[in-house]
């Protein structure tokens, strides 16, 4: 989705506003995702196969969901 943009001569309306805002805040927790799995060093793998290339992803991405877990734990945030 493609959020509306104002133009200089005619604003967007408040409906519209609310619409960007729902979708920036899915896009920016998508983005900060992918940027982490890509400091991990992104999709690049060094295996033959796609078992052990499922695998590898699969291991950078339980890594990536404890470190969440772990920075979460100490900045004191619990679930509901």
């Amino acid at each position: 989705m493609k959020p509306r943009q104002d133009h200089k001569d005619k604003p967007i309306s408040e409906a519209q506003q609310r619409r960007n805002h729902r979708i920036a805040k899915t896009r920016a927790r998508i983005e900060h995702v992918f940027a982490g799995l890509a400091q991990m060093g992104g999709k690049t793998l060094r295996s033959i196969g796609l078992a052990r290339a499922r695998l590898h992803l699969n291991w950078k991405v339980a890594a990536y969901n404890l470190q969440r877990l772990v920075y979460l734990k100490e900045a004191g945030v619990e679930a509901f």
